[in-house]
């Protein structure tokens, strides 16, 4: 079972599982200040796209219909896998924390994140991991991290602003096409190290379970292990998102695997690319 991150985002999110669960929507609401009910179906203010409240919406939204799935009886999920903030309801799924703790983490963590706004990201079509670096070197642009593996034919990069300029200018320059992400930071990189040391000392304030259900880490592709989550949670955000090295490593143990992914189909469709080359 598959949960989304951030960028699934979109004005009228969940309005068919929020008003089923008033309870736990108006808890969320207490929880975080402000009436997420609004924010995901109507944005007001203009204020879903920003990472502090993007987190917490998507969060909620992706727990309520994981409930509704449990609640209709649907065939439990043998692995879930979320993709960097789908993580977290991925873990909650799992039994690792409760929705309240959930709530409270990414919260935090969207908070961090949000304070985080030098630099930015771009998405690199068809184009290796190693090609990718050697044209960065052989043109002198340092400090330019791999972000994100989403699928063999797209890479996400990351870097402070004007290094970003001058990548995406030299991949443009040699043919290769880029798309520049609507974020404000260059997330899972090296220059979210003060938001993982601030998230790490944060983290210690919360006990987590054994998975009852495997759950692959984003950093490492491989199933969390109760004494590693909170390591790896703040590792996350400095760490690429291995998407493409997660779902091979479902391929290796079973080529049949199904996968559903919970309230989007972008993450269905990496997986089919990615299951195309496998």
């Amino acid at each position: 079972m598959l949960f989304a991150g951030q960028g699934s985002q979109h004005k009228g999110m969940g309005a068919e599982v929020l008003e089923r669960y008033p309870g736990l929507v108006g808890f969320a609401s207490d929880l975080l200040g402000y009436d997420l009910a609004t924010l995901c179906t109507k944005d007001p203010d203009g204020l879903l796209g920003r990472t502090e409240y993007t987190q917490p919406a998507i969060f909620v939204v992706n727990a309520l219909h994981g409930f509704e799935r449990t609640h209709r009886e649907d065939r439990p999920a043998d692995v879930y896998l979320g993709h960097s903030l789908g993580e977290y309801n991925a873990l909650l799924a799992a039994g690792v924390f409760d929705f309240e703790t959930g709530l409270r983490l990414v919260a935090k963590r969207g908070e961090l994140m949000a304070a985080a706004s030098d630099g930015g990201m771009a998405a690199v079509l068809d184009t290796p991991e190693e090609r990718l670096l050697e044209l960065l070197t052989d043109h002198g642009i340092d400090g330019v991290d791999i972000a994100g593996l989403n699928t063999p034919s797209q890479l996400v990069i990351a870097a402070t602003p004007p290094v970003l300029a001058a990548a995406v200018e030299c991949l443009e320059e040699n043919g290769i096409r880029v798309a520049r992400l609507r974020v404000s930071a260059p997330f899972h990189s090296r220059y979210m190290e003060p938001a993982r040391v601030r998230f790490a000392e944060f983290l210690t304030g919360f006990a987590f379970a054994a998975p009852r259900t495997p759950v692959v880490s984003n950093v490492t592709a491989r199933p969390h292990r109760p004494e590693e989550t909170a390591r790896l949670l703040a590792e996350q955000l400095v760490a690429p998102v291995r998407w493409t090295d997660c779902v091979r490593s479902l391929l290796d143990r079973d080529d049949d695997v199904e996968f559903t992914e919970i309230g989007g189909t972008s993450l269905t469709r990496m997986v089919d690319k990615i299951t195309s080359g496998a």
